[in-house]
């Protein structure tokens, strides 16, 4: 059997499943899933994005690894509600969401800005102790790098209600 009708036949069965049945019929389960989806999501971005910031040069009087150790966890912790929401929200219709090239594009985002920040733990941000006053410029890379994608996530996640 092809990949793409193995595919086909799963994307079926979740939407037959009787979470996604309770997900599209109930009047307040997917809103209230939705809500928590963005709240998990709030919580990741803005982790993300102050550390960015931190790394761009605001807020130099913080130090970079004590601003890590205190944000990463919550970033991490965030997935903890963005992962499981999103996919409840997927399975609610997960053939016209593959089908969506707005959702494919999210999806490919946020695997670049994992990418990315996997990039910048291996790499720059070893040395982040030994920093002089500014990071070096391939840290302010990633950290743009990662405030567009983040940003790109966001806009992705907004423009499906639209497409």
């Amino acid at each position: 059997m092809p990949l793409q009708d193995a595919a086909r036949i799963a994307a079926s069965q979740l939407t037959a499943s009787p979470l996604a049945q309770a997900l599209r019929e109930g009047a307040w389960l997917y809103p209230s899933v939705e809500t928590l989806h963005i709240i998990g999501f709030a919580v990741l971005v803005g982790a993300v994005a102050m550390f960015d910031l931190r790394v761009l040069g605001f807020g130099r009087q913080l130090p970079v690894k004590a601003l890590a150790r205190h944000l990463l966890p919550w970033s991490a912790g965030s997935m903890l509600l963005v992962v499981p929401t999103g996919l409840l929200l997927f399975v609610t219709d997960p053939l016209a969401l593959l089908a969506n090239r707005v959702f494919l594009l999210k999806l490919g985002l946020i695997l670049l800005a994992g990418l990315n920040a996997l990039a910048f733990h291996a790499g720059p941000y070893r040395q982040a102790d030994a920093w002089p006053e500014r990071a070096p410029p391939r840290a302010m890379l990633h950290a743009l790098l990662s405030l567009g994608l983040w940003f790109g996530v966001i806009a992705c996640g907004r423009l499906l209600a639209y497409f």
